[in-house]
């Protein structure tokens, strides 16, 4: 009998793909071995989920993540496979991550890029369109990839990360500095 609730994801290498300076796609490499001290540009996304009442979710990273373990960030966050729509990406990952259904992801940074050096020496350097979207469902989160998470009012995030950007993950950090995105966590 096969076991249709592992994803093609689960069962092979999941590939990442590669992004030249001016982000075409230049080929792809395995996720597990691209994430080194000199981590070459790769795609990526992160999603804000919000709740009905305008809570935000914020998770904290597991303890066994290769880069920032521990972390507080963003609801969470992904590479695209090759030839995946990113849309179809996001719920994904959010289902995989989270065990969460949302609704369809927005793209409000669709130009971010960064780079981040991990303590551990691993860097980060994505071009990382990041989305918002409303969660259907309550999340459920894979332990290995999620320690802990919280609903928070957006404000009080803001607020956060603004008084303590050493808490949180720097991708979360850069994203709300950008004014496309706080808008949406000021206090209504």
């Amino acid at each position: 009998m096969t076991d249709l609730s592992t994803t093609p994801q689960q069962t092979q290498a999941e590939e990442v793909v590669l992004l030249a300076e001016d982000g075409t796609a230049v080929g792809t490499a395995d996720k597990a071995r691209v994430h080194t001290s000199s981590t070459p540009l790769h795609l990526a996304f992160s999603c804000h989920v919000f709740d009905d009442e305008g809570r935000v979710l914020v998770s904290r990273r597991a303890l066994t993540k290769r880069t920032w373990p521990g972390v507080w960030t963003n609801a969470f966050c992904g590479h695209p496979a090759p030839g995946e729509a990113m849309a179809d990406a996001v719920h994904r990952r959010g289902r995989f991550e989270l065990g969460v259904e949302i609704s369809e992801p927005v793209p409000v940074l669709p130009d971010f890029r960064y780079r981040a050096v991990d303590a551990s020496g691993i860097v980060e350097n994505e071009i990382c369109p990041v989305h918002t979207a409303r969660a259907l469902t309550g999340p459920s989160p894979d332990p290995t990839e999620v320690a802990e998470h919280r609903w928070v009012r957006p404000e009080d995030l803001l607020v956060a990360v603004r008084a303590t950007p050493w808490a949180f993950s720097p991708w979360l950090v850069e994203q709300l500095a950008d004014p496309r995105l706080s808008r949406l966590f000021a206090p209504r």
